[in-house]
């Protein structure tokens, strides 16, 4: 079976589907897209022309990227991701990150086109919806699951970059330590180094 995924290289959710994928050890051909004139080929795929899209030799199209994680690690788990993914509390976290943090982070990034508030209630409100609950969790365990790593963390990671990246220099002042040092540990490590090398 040979795997084709349409992916954007800086985009979250594009992200957390390759790291999966690579963990998982499934070979795959990676089509980087330009968001601004995406090819015929995926929008017959997924008319809804979001990245990721994984389309599989045997007809299997994907174009959740939380599905192509657990399908990927259904094949092969190595480093036991789903041992805890399926509980009630990494389940809310997943869920929380994907829906009401995307949506105050959103803001934050792009705080001119949502004048309504300033950055910094945008801010306050995705601290308070999702960087807290991550801050007391992590300040107990190295990883959102326990001692290791799991679905949950690698789904979240992205977004929390995204978010940190904003003003980077009040991240790095503020009281969120415990996420701080989850966050460089994701980004330093060997798997997102490979994931995010340029086709």
């Amino acid at each position: 079976m040979t795997v084709t995924l349409y992916s954007y290289r800086r985009c979250p959710y594009a992200m957390r589907a390759r790291m999966a994928l690579r963990v998982a050890g499934i070979p795959v051909e990676i089509r980087e897209i330009s968001l601004r004139d995406k090819p015929p080929e995926m929008l017959s795929l997924s008319p809804k022309g979001t990245v990721p899209v994984l389309c599989s030799s045997d007809g299997k199209v994907i174009d959740e990227s939380l599905d192509i994680m657990w399908w990927a690690l259904a094949q092969h788990d190595p480093q036991g991701w789903l041992n805890r993914a399926s509980e009630p509390q990494q389940r809310e976290l997943v869920k929380q990150n994907d829906t009401v943090f995307k949506h105050w982070l959103d803001r934050y990034k792009y705080a001119e086109r949502y004048p309504e508030f300033d950055a910094t209630h945008y801010r306050d409100q995705a601290l308070r919806t999702q960087i807290d609950n991550l801050e007391s969790l992590l300040s107990q365990h190295p990883f959102l699951g326990g001692s290791a790593a799991c679905l949950s963390d690698v789904a979240i990671f992205p977004f929390v970059r995204q978010f940190a990246a904003v003003d980077q220099a009040w991240f790095e002042a503020s009281r969120y330590a415990a996420t701080r040092r989850w966050l460089t540990n994701w980004i330093e490590s060997e798997l997102f180094r490979l994931i995010m090398q340029k086709a």
